[in-house]
């Protein structure tokens, strides 16, 4: 067994004493599903009573009791009327049996010590494998039944688990720097956005310096593409139903669609921007010597996630993507991969978060019908994807099932500065709609030829990706992220003439500079601009003012005596490279 498989198993086996220990502490209450989740378990209860932060102490403590009694797992494959029969009165796990009996699927129950729960499986060989220290119960939270709004909201209450002890603690010491981090608590100190409740929840405003930000990724992100064959688009917010009927999404994203009206017509806001694309390809009347054609557009489309998954820029219901869509021929695919993959590489670098990526190949999973297009199609994709990863010498590991609806992808994970890890750029292989939309172009031979498309996002979206980089960086920006570059500090109004004079030079530079000469003391001025996480905070005092000169303090370093010039030169050479500092 894989350590993964191994360290999965345990958590499940975690979660199912739990269970045990929720039955024992609240007679009638109902439990329901107890996954393994990444960093642990989790399980859904209708609780009979109260559950609160302070009994969770209480319900660990039941669980180490129950542990030091409990060996291996037994499975046992039970008749439909007797599963029914041994969860009665559990209305939810009837309802998991009846679905288990229409699907025709065997029903098992795994038991260890005097608790059986129904399940398909997945546990340690021996509960004594369980470290003392390596786990324990960490929240509450709520979760409809299901998933659905419609449902009943069931109590959440989450287990970390890992190997050893020194893995959870490593764990909690990098939960506790997260909370510094938290890019809602950094966006409200150096107003960066803002969540108003009347413009509506997962809906963000971007603040100047936020919106500085932005712009210096997506300037980014065009200065990589813009020598690489790239063409800028842009299409509208609304479409009309029957574009995304076409392409499937309609079927696909169902409530997630926010729907408007015109006067007596229908719209949806756009939830993708593939499909208009294929539009702009359509109107075109291409040859093989014009492929591939490569549209690039910063687009904000716009999603129904639910209001319990909002947080922050990290997952928003306006979701504005690096998108970009590639047109090209199948023996074009590993060319136009590799070129992709390039430029992730440089954007990541350039961000410090390549080290210890690696890339999921997201591949279809045996229920074919939530996917479209044809076995042929989906094996072409696959491959190409695969052999492209394979060429690029790609660290990468296969996903069953967790393909795009349209075609697989490689799904590119970085680690950010604490060690966490994000699902950020993206590259997947797409033979489906080109299909739908019956796009052409004229080959060699005079006949019309079906090209593939490519959809690539390689920051992925840019309000995510924003808030992964306030925490990645904890808000100390490199220099040509920092909204504020340099702050000029005098002593006094002494040096006020000469200040203007250094702040008038940066600024005409084109460097974002600000100047601070209000009536707070020298020191208070230095707390804030240290606050406020400013790359270099400049001191001018009578020496500096006489001798044409100023005095730096940089993150990492201080400059005495340097000229003005000479400071200019070294920030547009930081600037220019885009150094991390």
């Amino acid at each position: 067994m894989e350590n993964t498989d191994k360290l999965m198993h345990l958590r499940h086996s975690l979660a199912h004493l739990l269970g045990a220990s929720i039955l024992e502490l609240y007679p009638g209450s109902q439990i329901t599903l107890g996954p393994a989740v990444d960093n642990g378990f989790y399980y859904d209860v209708d609780i009979k009573g109260k559950v609160t932060d302070t009994d969770l102490e209480k319900i660990e403590n039941k669980m180490k009791e129950l542990l030091k009694t409990w060996t291996s797992f037994e499975k046992k494959v039970l008749a439909p009327e007797e599963a029914l029969s041994m969860f009665a009165g559990n209305t939810y796990k009837e309802e998991l049996i009846k679905g288990i009996i229409e699907k025709g699927e065997e029903i098992t129950i795994y038991t260890s010590g005097n608790f059986s729960d129904l399940c398909r499986g997945g546990h340690i060989d021996d509960m004594k494998e369980v470290k003392d220290g390596s786990w324990k119960i960490e929240r509450i939270a709520g979760a409809y039944w299901r998933g659905s709004e419609l449902n009943k909201m069931l109590t959440r209450i989450y287990g970390l688990a890992f190997e050893t002890k020194d893995e959870l603690d490593a764990y909690l010491k990098m939960q506790e720097e997260a909370k510094k981090r938290d890019h809602r608590k950094i966006g409200a100190e150096q107003k960066l956005f803002t969540l108003s409740p009347l413009v509506g929840s997962g809906l963000p405003l971007l603040q100047p310096k936020g919106m500085i930000i932005r712009k210096e990724i997506e300037n980014f992100l065009w200065e990589l593409h813009k020598g690489k064959g790239y063409s800028q688009v842009w299409t509208p917010h609304i479409t009309k139903k029957e574009l995304y009927e076409t392409s499937g999404h309609a079927a696909k994203f169902g409530e997630e669609l926010f729907r408007v009206k015109g006067g007596d017509e229908e719209f949806y806001m756009k939830p993708m921007n593939c499909p208009h694309h294929m539009q702009i390809f359509s109107d075109n009347q291409f040859s093989y010597r014009d492929m591939p054609v490569r549209y690039f557009e910063p687009a904000t489309v716009y999603r129904y996630e639910k209001a319990g998954q909002l947080s922050g820029l990290t997952r928003v219901r306006a979701i504005t993507q690096d998108d970009g869509h590639l047109f090209c021929r199948v023996s074009q695919i590993g060319a136009e991969v590799s070129t992709i993959v390039a430029i992730i590489k440089s954007f990541y670098t350039t961000m410090g978060m390549m080290e210890g990526y690696w890339v999921r190949l997201s591949t279809r999973g045996d229920d074919k019908s939530k996917y479209l297009g044809s076995d042929e199609a989906w094996e072409k994709a696959e491959n190409a994807l695969e052999v492209s990863a394979k060429e690029n010498k790609l660290n990468y590991k296969i996903g069953r099932d967790e393909a795009a609806f349209y075609g697989p992808k490689l799904d590119f994970m970085f680690k950010d500065a604490i060690g966490r890890e994000w699902q950020l750029a993206t590259i997947q292989c797409d033979f489906n709609l080109p299909e739908r939309f019956e796009l052409k172009f004229i080959n060699e031979k005079g006949e019309e030829e079906r090209p593939v498309v490519i959809h690539r996002a390689i920051s992925g979206s840019l309000e995510r990706f924003m808030g992964v980089m306030i925490e990645h960086f904890a808000g100390a920006f490199p220099l040509w992220l920092s909204p504020v570059q340099v702050i000029i500090l005098p002593i006094s109004e002494h040096q006020k003439e000469y200040a203007d004079s250094v702040y008038t030079l940066l600024k005409e530079a084109d460097m974002r500079v600000e100047l601070d000469d209000s009536n707070e003391s020298l020191g208070k001025r230095i707390r804030n601009a240290k606050v406020s996480k400013v790359p270099y905070i400049i001191v001018i005092g009578d020496k500096e003012r006489d001798a044409k000169v100023i005095t730096v303090e940089g993150r990492t370093e201080k400059l005495e005596g340097i000229t003005v010039v000479d400071f200019l030169e070294r920030l547009q050479k930081e600037n220019k490279e885009r150094t991390l500092n």
